[in-house]
């Protein structure tokens, strides 16, 4: 079962939740958007569903609502900025900006950010760059809760990458993915629904394949993107690898198995070597490398090129990264955001809790 509202109901609530907790409007505003592009976009998993989970973290003071988010070195095309433990929510789309300012300045800009916490989807802040002529990229790490190939340890995150390219009379190129056959996320539906998951997805914490949807809280691991050797999944846990050192290790945010769990109620790990939660940003400005005109010309071609290429039987047509998400964001501003009971209930109890009107 499940109901529907409109985005501004939902954006408003969101947004008088941050300010309960002492955000400024400003950030207020800024989290609510990133934390509703995920429910617009289809990430159910990554919107309004995750709102408790904020808050939870804030009253444990992992979160600090009111953040002096600042450059702590930079050159001319890099920055590092420490969050000082911000929202996710809020510190990635500063650092994004800071990214698109020094590509305005110089043709590229790369940000690496510690100090932080989770930031919603990451194709929200690659899509930043778009209205810039650039191209936009996203990464993170998160809680390890990822066995690489061949182990049964947690080791990584799920450590999304997204890339955000223009393109001219197309729609955008948008890849937003986890570098795990499936985000844990997507797990939290199926446990919601009590239906199974699929065999590829997750080990027990024996190292056996299951379809089981609690795995995970029974201990049990997510496997990297292919699911096992044969399928690739030694190139899942690469792309991982590879998010986890761009956010944490470069930027001095903690990672591999030190990096902080989502889930407040979870003990923090021990002998963390940095701070916080990482990310990693870049904006690429096109003229940097041929006019934009140009550029978006040929993406048009690329586009309508692999739109026309042929099926398989039965299969209608090929899509190309982003149209999913951008059908979905057209439909649910529309028609309006579709939430199961038990996040309407967690919700009205976070209403209740802060005397905001559900």
């Amino acid at each position: 079962m499940s109901k529907t509202f409109s985005y501004s109901q939902l954006f408003n609530f969101s947004k008088n939740i941050f300010l309960k907790i002492g955000c400024s409007d400003t950030d207020a505003t800024t989290a609510a958007r990133s934390l509703l592009s995920a429910d617009l976009r289809g990430v159910d998993s990554h919107g309004v569903a995750r709102l408790s989970g904020y808050i939870r973290l804030w009253e444990v003071q992992r979160v600090n609502a009111t953040p002096k988010i600042s450059i702590v070195h930079e050159t001319p095309s890099t920055a590092v900025v420490n969050g000082d433990r911000g929202l996710g929510l809020v510190v990635a789309p500063f650092a994004m900006q800071v990214a698109i300012d020094k590509a305005k300045q110089v043709g590229t800009g790369w940000v690496s950010v510690r100090n932080s916490n989770h930031f919603g989807i990451a194709g929200h802040h690659a899509m930043m760059a778009l209205q810039n002529d650039m191209i936009g990229i996203a990464m993170t790490n998160a809680s390890a809760l990822v066995a690489p190939t061949f182990s049964k340890e947690r080791m990584l995150g799920t450590n999304p990458i997204a890339v955000a390219i223009p393109a001219g009379e197309q729609p955008a190129f948008v890849a937003d993915f986890a570098t795990t056959t499936a985000a844990n996320g997507k797990l939290e539906i199926l446990q919601r629904k009590n239906s199974p998951m699929p065999l590829g997805w997750a080990l027990t914490k024996e190292g056996e394949p299951s379809t089981d949807p609690n795995e995970i809280k029974n201990g049990g691991t997510l496997l990297p993107l292919g699911g096992d050797k044969e399928h690739g999944s030694h190139k899942g846990y690469a792309l991982g690898a590879i998010a986890d050192i761009f956010s944490g290790i470069l930027s001095g945010a903690n990672y591999g198995p030190w990096v902080p769990p989502f889930p407040a109620y979870l003990p923090m790990p021990e002998h963390m070597p940095g701070e916080g939660i990482g990310h990693f940003f870049g904006a690429m400005r096109i003229d940097a490398f041929r006019t934009a005109d140009e550029f978006k010309l040929h993406m048009d071609k690329w586009i309508a090129r692999f739109r026309s290429a042929k099926t398989i039987p039965g299969q209608e047509k090929v899509l190309i990264p982003g149209d999913p998400e951008r059908e979905m964001e057209a439909e649910r501003m529309k028609n309006g955001i579709p939430l199961l009971q038990p996040v309407i209930d967690d919700l009205e109890a976070i209403g209740d809790k802060f005397k905001v009107v559900f």
